[in-house]
């Protein structure tokens, strides 16, 4: 079989892009369940489908056209992670997963008081996610934490509860905090005082904006002191919010998928002008199983229309990891690693 010079330096491309140790930072554990897992405890529950009657509820389609439809597909998974062994094996099998793509750490978000349905309190939903990145941890040697999200919608007692649940574990598993939900209804703003309160405790957080919201949003998420963005794709419209993002040495967790999927973006995503503008980004999934993605594809994708190069997701990698919610010794050894790897593979294929 003859192979053109294209198919070799193609190959040659994806065989890097599973090799390349990888850092993900963006990615919703209730979006990123097993479909084998979800058939199982759905047996239990006496309710017997197939997988792809399954894919139906949780994988997005064509007729998803904003975040509000994307976010449906959460329902059924959120309605199955109420029990400890759920929420334990969920997290584990993820880690697991990650591991296998080569991700060297990651951080896994999800929230807490989605998973009290069935009688689990706080303490209980949080170790149990903790305990399952744990043992995948200890199993696979990946590094990582765990981000509790607080959701728009929800009262103010419930998110500050989870607050103090995450200064709690803070360090013993949880690293930091976030703010999700439909972005379009309940502005970012609203929640200042909350961030205040994780603020003056301590807790390093991230925010959801510019996602479904414009550039306000992102605005406001950095008045109350996020120095990382959930997503942030709406500040392509803002040459001045830009201008602050290199300035004050913001990070958007870029999801470009999942942007597509909830038509966030319509066009061309504007990943790779974010890019040549200096902005720090980070390549993330957001959800694996509801986008039907995984790290390495997201990578192949990028690659594919002409984004970025591989060298620059390896770049994009390298400047995230002085924004991971970690202790410095983590910050080293993941530059060590990134550094072996470069010296390792210094030539690339033009």
């Amino acid at each position: 079989m003859f192979f053109s010079r294209y198919d070799i330096i193609k190959m040659v491309k994806i065989m890097r892009v599973i090799d390349m140790p990888k850092i993900v930072l963006h990615l919703h554990l209730d979006g990123s369940l097993l479909l084998s897992d979800m058939l199982s405890w759905l047996r239990e529950l006496g309710i017997h489908k197939s997988e792809e009657e399954l894919q139906e509820f949780v994988i997005v389609d064509d007729d998803c056209h904003s975040l509000n439809d994307y976010l449906t597909k959460f329902d059924l998974p959120c309605s199955l992670l109420q029990t400890k062994k759920h929420l334990r094996d969920a997290t584990y099998h993820l880690f697991l997963r990650l591991s296998a793509l080569n991700v060297v750490y990651a951080e896994v978000r999800f929230a807490p008081a989605k998973h009290l349905n069935w009688g689990l309190n706080l303490d209980e939903v949080v170790t149990s996610v903790i305990e399952g990145m744990n043992v995948a941890i200890e199993a696979t040697g990946i590094m990582g934490g765990i981000i509790l999200s607080l959701m728009r919608g929800d009262s103010e007692k419930i998110n500050l509860e989870v607050v103090d649940i995450a200064k709690k574990y803070l360090g013993k598993g949880v690293c930091g905090l976030d703010l999700a939900g439909a972005e379009a209804i309940y502005p970012t703003q609203d929640y200042k005082d909350i961030f205040k309160y994780a603020k003056d405790l301590s807790i390093p957080f991230t925010i959801h904006a510019g996602e479904a919201a414009g550039a306000d949003s992102i605005n406001a998420a950095l008045l109350m002191g996020a120095k990382r963005i959930g997503h942030g794709i709406r500040v392509i419209d803002d040459e001045k919010l830009q201008a602050r993002l290199i300035k004050d040495n913001i990070l958007l967790e870029i999801c470009v998928t999942s942007n597509y999927q909830t038509e966030a973006i319509k066009m061309k995503h504007p990943i790779d002008k974010l890019y040549e503008k200096g902005i720090k980004i980070s390549i993330n999934t957001d959800n694996d199983t509801v986008s039907n993605i995984d790290i390495n594809k997201e990578y192949e994708k990028i690659i594919k229309e002409n984004l970025l190069s591989i060298e620059e997701i390896l770049e994009c990698n390298i400047n995230s990891i002085p924004f991971i919610f970690a202790s410095d010794a983590v910050k080293d050894k993941l530059n060590d690693i990134f550094q072996e790897y470069k010296d390792i593979n210094c030539r690339s294929i033009t």
